[in-house]
Parts: structure tokens; sequence; C-alpha cells
């Protein structure tokens, strides 16, 4: 089977919460309210290390970035084991939506690499009014993403090569060469990023985030909403500092105590119950252009992702045909959110029947922040490998890793092993992960709300029960639908329960479902 060269599945998770894909755009206790005049006496940097203290303590300057938004970096340690040593920005923008003083909610669009700044052009069309009212609303760019001190690995044109790229794995020596190419990116990340790539794991994003709440916040809790691994980093974050914990949302979670290889099965079997559930809707829908039963539609779409494999289709650029790697991350990207199916039949329409992949390399280009003129939008392509291969350690050997793939061909027949492989990767990335991946209780934290779609192909449902089982005091929302996440993109009684937790602390009855 032929292997995508970068992740560009997983790391469409980055897309989490976002509900406006639009063919036409180029991409417990209450918290402390924050504000000196509002908190009394309490003190955000209160508990925080006495090396760090000059970090908790610092004032920043706001500037004016677009309407209700203002901007500032905030200053952090590059290791935080040596707050005396090297520092680095965490760029930050907030929403004024309810006024100077009001309560914080930061947020996380998921990833790892998805940019919080870039998260506020479409966050009002996801969180309610209400919340509006109550919170303003704060994006941040974890260490190594976007406008924050950032990973650098390709230009742009070479990035554009190696989404493209395919990699026979069925031989020794197409595994070889795929490690070699793994190999290569990682140098080049070294080369061009530092001593910051072996500084981008979670565990140091918790903790930049601790000093966030202090520095912009003011307040002695932290309001987090996090979608897919921002749920991933809010656990983190609860399991470090429990007591700090305000209302915490976890929407599409991802299970922490999971290795890559648990990941990329579970996302397996969660991409290819998703692409039955299209089928079944695209052959009863008019403009089809598959034909017979759900196992024969899904076949004939297997049968076109083999053709781009030998022959690229054309799509107006003689410099960019649809390749294997491109036509699948553009069939899997509709599966983020089902009210864009219908785009995904008229692309698969135009690849069958006509011989034409421009309408697949959008949705690709799409899920992989590549914009018209041939620039991307963030790192987050970059980021995504360099932060997963500080969190999850490498396990097994070759060997096993082979069997994880043809264990994968057989749940999702469809996409194959196209998931396949991670460990590859970080097996000969610069800097090895030491992390163990073990389960989150988060004990003594305030109640924590976590939601999960029986339907989420990138997150399976199966992750947010289990977090919700981990957490000490997790508590699950269950939203009974298709796509990628829910608040916001699913239904108002989702959106009703969490807003009422996040303004009144009132949790769903055990066992809700929406």
């Amino acid at each position: 089977m032929k292997r995508l060269l970068l992740p560009a599945l997983l790391a469409a998770l980055v897309l989490a919460g976002c509900t406006d894909p639009d063919p036409e755009k180029t991409r417990g206790e209450p918290e402390a309210t924050s504000g000196a005049a509002t908190t009394g006496a309490a003190d955000p940097t209160a508990g925080a290390p006495a090396a760090l203290e000059a970090f908790y303590a610092q004032e920043v300057d706001w500037e004016e970035c677009g309407p209700d938004l203002e901007c500032t970096r905030v200053e952090v340690p590059l290791d935080h084991d040596d707050p005396a040593g090297d520092t680095i920005d965490i760029a930050v923008t907030r929403m004024v939506s309810a006024g100077e003083g009001a309560r914080s909610l930061f947020l996380n669009p998921g990833g790892p690499g998805g940019s919080g700044t870039a998260m506020m052009e479409w966050i009002a069309f996801s969180v309610s009014p209400a919340v509006m009212a109550e919170y303003n609303l704060v994006g941040f760019d974890p260490r190594g993403v976007n406008l924050s001190t950032a990973v650098e690995c390709l230009t742009d044109g070479e990035l554009d090569e190696w989404r493209s790229a395919d990699v026979d794995t069925d031989s020794e020596a197409g595994l070889a060469a795929y490690s070699a190419a793994m190999e290569e990116f990682g140098d080049k990340c070294a080369q061009n990023s530092g001593e910051l790539l072996g500084e981008v794991d979670t565990d140091s994003v918790a903790r930049d985030l601790d000093i966030l709440r202090a520095v912009v916040a003011r307040s002695e809790t932290l309001s987090y909403l996090g979608y897919s691994y921002g749920t991933f980093l809010g656990a983190v974050y609860a399991d470090m500092f429990p007591e700090r914990v305000g209302r915490f949302v976890l929407d599409g979670a991802v299970d922490p105590s999971l290795s890559i290889s648990g990941l990329a099965l579970g996302q397996a079997a969660g991409f290819e119950a998703s692409l039955r559930a299209y089928m079944e809707d695209c052959l009863a829908s008019d403009g089809c252009p598959f034909t017979g039963t759900v196992d024969e539609g899904l076949a004939q779409l297997r049968r076109l992702i083999d053709v781009t494999a030998v022959t690229p289709l054309p799509t107006g650029d003689p410099d960019r045909p649809l390749t294997r790697p491109l036509a699948i991350s553009g069939i899997v990207l509709p599966m983020y959110e089902d009210a864009i199916w219908p785009q995904l039949t008229a692309a698969l329409d135009a690849a069958m029947t006509a011989n034409d992949g421009s309408q697949l390399l959008y949705w690709a280009d799409y899920g992989a922040g590549r914009l018209e003129d041939g620039t991307y939008e963030d790192n987050s392509n970059e980021a995504f490998m360099a932060i997963n291969c500080l969190d999850y350690p490498v396990e097994g050997t070759l060997a096993d890793w082979q069997e994880d793939a043809a264990q994968m061909a057989e749940i999702s027949p469809t996409l194959g092993d196209a998931l396949a492989y991670t460990e590859v990767t970080c097996d000969v990335w610069p800097h090895r992960s030491d992390r163990v991946r073990e389960e989150l209780a988060a004990a003594g934290s305030a109640p924590i709300l976590v939601v999960g779609t029986t339907g989420d192909p990138a997150t399976p449902y199966e992750w947010s029960v289990s977090l919700a089982g981990q957490l000490e005091e997790g508590h699950l929302l269950t939203f009974d639908g298709w796509g990628h996440t829910a608040y916001g993109r699913s239904n108002a009684c989702v959106g009703d329960a969490v807003d009422d937790y996040l303004l009144t602390g009132a949790l769903p009855a055990d066992g809700a479902t929406c």
C-alpha cells in the first residue's frame, strides 16, 4: 500500500470547531472575575513557583488588532525547568465582547498545531451571544505554532511536494525510503527551529497556559473551551493544576491514555464508519456518481483512489495533479462536517465522470491551510509533527508497526493503511519523547464537561466516554450525529447545555444525549 508522506488526515484535526467551510473562501465554582477592580483579594500569581514569579506577574501591552480585538505577546520560558534560560513569546488575541473586567474563556481549536489567534476569525459563529456577553474570548497560539515563537521546517513549495508525494511501504526498500524522507524532514525542522523543536510538548503548553491565566485573565482559575486536540491540552492542564480548573468544556475528546497506534487505529475505524454513512446518504441523493449497495459504492471509491496512485488526475494546474495522498485528503476533509457532504459528492462526480481532480484538490488544500496564492496560512502541518513526536513515545518494533498497518487496512478497506507508520516518523525525529501516556484524573478539580459525538471520525465517541470516565469530575454530554465535535455545529440541545454550564455551572443530567 502506498503511504502519505505527511499525516495529513490526522493534521486535519486543526479544523475542529470550524463551522464555515465555504468553497469561496481563501482561507464547580464560577471563575474569579478578571480585572483588578473586580477581583477583590484574588491573586492570580498565588501558588506560582518562585522561579517563575516574574513570568506570572508580568504586565503586557494590548494593541487593537481588529473589531473588538486586542493582541499582545506573553513571555514564557523556553524550558520551564530552566526559567533563567532563554525565553519565547506566546501570541494572544482577545475578543472584548463582554467588556473590560469580564471573565476570560480561553480557546484551543485542535491540531496539535491549530492557531488560536486565527480561530478568532470564526469563533463568533460557534460560541453563543450569551456566552460572549459574559466572557471575553481568548485565543492563543501554543508554543511552536503560527504567530508565537514557531517551528519552521519547509518552504511552501517543499510542503506542496511533501503533501503530494507517495511512498510504497509494502516493500523493505519502500519503508527505508519512507524513513529516510521523514528523517530529512525532521533534520530540516531542527536546522530551522533550533532548541525550540525539543520544547513544544503539550506539558510545556499547559504550563504556558497557566502563565496566560495569570497574565491575561488576572484570575485564580481558568475557564477553557477546547476542541479535539484541545481536549488533550485541557486534560493535561487540569491534571497539572486541578485547583485552577474553572469552567472546562472538552469537545471531541482525545483519550490521553492511548498510544500513537491506538489513536491511528481508532481513527481508521472512525473514518471508515463516516465514509459508510456518507455513501449511504449519497446513494439516496440525486447526482451521486456511485451505484449499487454501500459496499459496492465504497469499492468504486476505492478504485478511484487506486487510479490516482497510478495516474494522478488533472486539476487545471499542471504542476499540481491530484495524487493519491491529495485525493485521500480531499475525501477525508468533508467527513468532519456532514453539512458539506453534497460538496464532496460534486467533487467526486467531477473526478469520476470528467477526470477533473480540481474540487478534491480544493478540499485537500482547505484542510492543509493552503491559500490560492500558494502560501500556507500557518505552520500547522509542521507543528503537528513536532508536537506529536514529543507527546508520544515510540513503542514497538517495525514488525509491530507493519502488523498495525495490516490491521488498519482491515478496519478501513476504503483508506487502507493511510494512517499507519507514524512511529517510523517519530523513531527518526531529532527529539525523542520520554512522556508516559496514561489516564488523567485531575483529582480535586471542579466539574469538567466532556462532549462526544457518536459519529465523530477524527476523535471517536469512545474516546470521549473514556476521558469522562478517567476524570474524577468528568461529566459526559452525547451528541447523536455525524461530524467532528459538537458545540457550535450540531443543534440547540448541545448549544444550550454547554451554554448553561459555562454561564451558571449547571451540568447536563447524567447520560444526557442530544
